[in-house]
């Protein structure tokens, strides 16, 4: 968990500094004060990158060159600093003073996840989304998984060079040895986190909706033939789209609602209320795996859901242990178990802890 964080030239914020509270912390303040902008900053410690798809320039407060992030999260072992600073020169991570580690090893300190006003897309969106859904809750659960995949995406990349330069057959299939070799581990390890997951995620089906959700996960090719069936049946095609179409790179992960896929839902606050229970299903399963409470960020949660909804999603959060920062408006519109840390926010300046 985080104890303390700084954020300096970030958005509109100049400087912020916020001592969290173990448990429950709620940010409140009126639109556009900077509630946001505190949460994303809070996210981009942990994740290295915006949850709202912006560049560093966007980020950056207008008229200075560099943001830069701290913070000391407790852990079992100890307090251990976190340091992001981000420039036209690039990003540069501290972790415990020491320079030169990446982004992984910031999401391996500060664990978290972001419900967001954008959540709904997890269902809506495209398969990009859920594949990263299922990537996020294997990198935290199964060792060695960002190393599979970081060279599976470089023998898809290899693979794909090939297809653009309209290689030979067999120059193509030089690459398709490694590329399947890999692509079974990373299936393999999908299938397993989604099954360790499926339980929590009918749990948080109930306790949202009181329906029964269930995952489907759809591999990247046709289920009745295997990868490297997929990939000779489909050199041509690939040749002229100069791109692999098999493979887990395709993949997606089909949402079932009482039986009825769940992208069909019509409405945005039942949308919202699924991919809420999703990423608490895998929030739930990654703290199971670390043995260790996760930071769960949560921005204006009460947006497009009625009182009795916004009840369960709070009483569903609590119930999972992890540290909640969370925003509102309205300071009393969100009930948590137990008073909160309280900051107020108001045109960039922070105040409290109350």
């Amino acid at each position: 968990m985080i104890r303390l964080f700084r954020a300096s030239n970030f958005r509109c914020l100049k400087t912020a500094e916020l001592r969290f509270g173990p448990r429950f912390n709620l940010i409140h303040g009126v639109n556009a004060s900077g509630k946001t902008s505190l949460l994303e900053a809070l996210a981009y410690l942990g994740r290295g990158k915006s949850f709202r798809g912006a560049s560093t320039a966007a980020l950056t407060r207008h008229g200075e060159s560099e943001f830069v992030l701290f913070g000391e999260v407790q852990q079992a072992k100890g307090r251990l600093t976190l340091g992001v600073r981000n420039s036209r020169d690039g990003l540069e991570v501290r972790v415990g003073g020491a320079a030169g580690a990446g982004i992984a090893a910031l999401a391996e300190t500060l664990p978290l996840q972001v419900i967001d006003p954008e959540v709904h897309n997890l269902i809506a969106g495209g398969p990009e989304q859920r594949r990263r859904f299922v990537d996020w809750v294997a990198f935290h659960v199964e060792q060695d998984y960002l190393m599979v995949w970081r060279r599976f995406r470089r023998a898809l990349n290899q693979r794909n060079a090939a297809l653009k330069a309209q290689a030979t057959d067999a120059t193509i299939r030089s690459w398709d040895a490694e590329f399947l070799a890999l692509a079974g581990q990373l299936d393999e390890s999908r299938r397993r986190v989604l099954e360790m997951t499926q339980d929590n995620l009918q749990e948080q089906g109930y306790a949202l909706m009181e329906t029964e959700l269930a995952f489907d996960y759809q591999q990247g090719w046709p289920r009745d033939k295997d990868l490297e069936a997929a990939l000779i049946e489909g050199i041509e095609r690939d040749r002229r789209l100069g791109a692999t179409q098999s493979g887990p790179h395709r993949a997606d992960i089909k949402v079932s609602y009482d039986n009825r896929q769940a992208r069909k839902l019509v409405s945005r606050g039942e949308q919202k209320l699924l991919a809420s229970a999703m990423i608490l299903a895998a929030t739930a399963t990654a703290q199971a795996a670390l043995a260790r409470p996760l930071l769960l960020l949560l921005d204006d949660p009460a947006a497009e859901l009625d009182g009795d909804s916004i009840g369960r999603v709070m009483t569903a959060v609590a119930a999972l242990g992890c540290q909640v920062v969370a925003t509102s408006l309205d300071p009393a519109a969100l009930a948590f178990p137990e008073r909160p840390t309280v900051f107020h926010v108001e045109q960039g300046v922070v105040t409290g802890a109350e």
